[in-house]
């Protein structure tokens, strides 16, 4: 439905803004600014790199659980979980290793990370999925109960997801890699 305003009554999007909860733009200036912050060289300990995916992780749950917590709970958390771990073994098989300038610094137990507009993207790709969700919902509350829909809005944060936890996945091997006896 939010397809076809944007396309035949573009003005109504104009209201669905102005309706969102200020609290809405206050999370999305927050993720905005996580995801600028890994657009630029820097260093971040194991915790910190794990951390991103965990919380990105909870917040697809919190979207899953909020939107579809009836009938077709289960099967969305199945459908996310299954996505998500597609996604990661994919990732991971297509390309093992993270960049060739990121390195471990075991001294100084950090990584040493290229800047990547990857992560925005997929920060991005779950606020907006968990705002289109929303206001389809608003505009009509039978999505809820509707299977297909559920799968579908599952599998994508599971792909998102996926990304972010194989790119996690290669930082933390590096990390054992580094640190391993010789």
């Amino acid at each position: 439905m939010l397809l076809d305003i944007a396309l035949h009554q573009p003005h109504v999007l104009l209201s669905i803004v102005r309706r969102t909860p200020l609290w809405v733009w206050g999370l999305l200036v927050s993720l905005l600014w996580l995801g600028l912050g890994q657009m630029l060289p820097r260093r971040a300990g194991l915790r910190r790199v794990l951390w991103m995916p965990v919380a990105m992780a909870l917040f697809s749950a919190y979207g899953l659980a909020w939107a579809f917590s009836g009938r077709y709970g289960v099967g969305a958390v199945a459908a996310w979980l299954l996505a998500a771990l597609a996604m990661a073994t994919t990732s991971l098989l297509w390309r093992p290793q993270p960049p060739a300038s990121t390195h471990y610094d075991t001294a100084e137990g950090r990584f040493h990370l290229p800047g990547s507009s990857v992560p925005l993207g997929l920060i991005l790709g779950i606020f907006f999925t968990k705002y289109v969700v929303g206001v389809e919902l608003a505009l009509q509350p039978p999505l809820a109960h509707d299977s297909t829909f559920t799968l579908q809005v599952a599998t994508l944060y599971g792909v998102f997801n996926g990304l972010l936890a194989a790119r996690a996945a290669r930082l933390w091997q590096l990390a054992r890699q580094a640190s391993a006896p010789c």
